[in-house]
């Protein structure tokens, strides 16, 4: 049984600093670097490559609305050509600090407010994907695992792309099988053995708990984990010693997918 392990990274914006990414990226396989407009900056997306490169970490990109005040969480009336122009230019950038340290981005992970509402609106999901190929069709598609992912996910595949199926389980899900709004009480989950066990049932059963007891069934690809959570570290570190005690061998996207 194998697994990806991703966390969004290169969040931190000039003087600001935003994320744990130094001391995270040693347990994850798969980096989701912010490309400028939710989040990053040129400096910090070069030095992200970098660091990526350094741990023999998997480089994707992470295209999110142009909105650095509200992190990319708010949703944006954008067209449809905005969307494609937002994903292009995102992943060209990112491109270009890759190449220039002889390093390939693998994955597109869409961010935010973009990712959620394209988890909803087909077209959406199809000027993403659309935009993806355009670039390199070699590229992975991050999607949003369980049914409500499936449109987004078959969209992608439908284009050619191969898609990777994501679980959050640091985060709280709906019943419907979607993230709990970070603005609701509990939206996070903070306890690293919590955490853990959650991540371990959804690579070995392929199921989540929602918040009101529900079963989500779902199979994913790769488990997401968030680098700027209080205790981030132990918490990644939880989570990898738990799926490699049970058997689960986890490895960049590339290497499985």
């Amino acid at each position: 049984m194998k697994i990806d392990m991703n966390c969004d990274m290169g969040e931190s914006f000039g003087a600001y600093k935003l994320g744990l990414d130094e001391e995270v990226i040693q347990f994850i396989t798969s980096a989701n670097i912010a490309c400028g407009y939710h989040a990053g900056d040129p400096l910090v997306m070069g030095r992200t490559v970098s660091l990526a490169k350094e741990h023999g970490v998997s480089v994707g990109a992470h295209p999110g609305f142009p909105d650095l005040i509200g992190f990319g969480r708010r949703n944006m009336d954008a067209t449809l050509p905005e969307i494609k122009a937002y994903i292009t230019y995102q992943v060209g950038a990112l491109q270009a600090f890759a190449k220039a340290q002889g390093v390939k981005v693998e994955h597109v992970k869409p961010h935010g407010a973009l990712y959620l509402m394209a988890v909803e609106n087909e077209k959406m999901s199809e000027a993403i994907v659309e935009a993806i190929a355009s670039i390199d069709e070699s590229l992975i598609f991050v999607a949003l695992a369980g049914a409500k992912g499936e449109k987004m996910a078959k969209i992608g595949e439908k284009i050619g792309l191969r898609v990777a199926y994501e679980a959050f389980p640091d985060r709280a899900y709906t019943p419907e099988g979607t993230l709990v709004s970070r603005r609701q009480p509990g939206a996070v989950i903070k306890d690293p053995a919590v955490v853990a066990s959650r991540a371990l049932m959804m690579a070995k059963e392929g199921k989540v708990l929602a918040v009101d007891g529900t079963e989500i069934p779902f199979r994913p690809e790769t488990l997401c984990v968030h680098g700027d959570t209080p205790g981030a570290v132990n918490l990644v570190k939880e989570i990898r010693e738990t799926l490699l005690q049970a058997g689960v061998e986890v490895i960049p996207l590339p290497k499985f997918l």
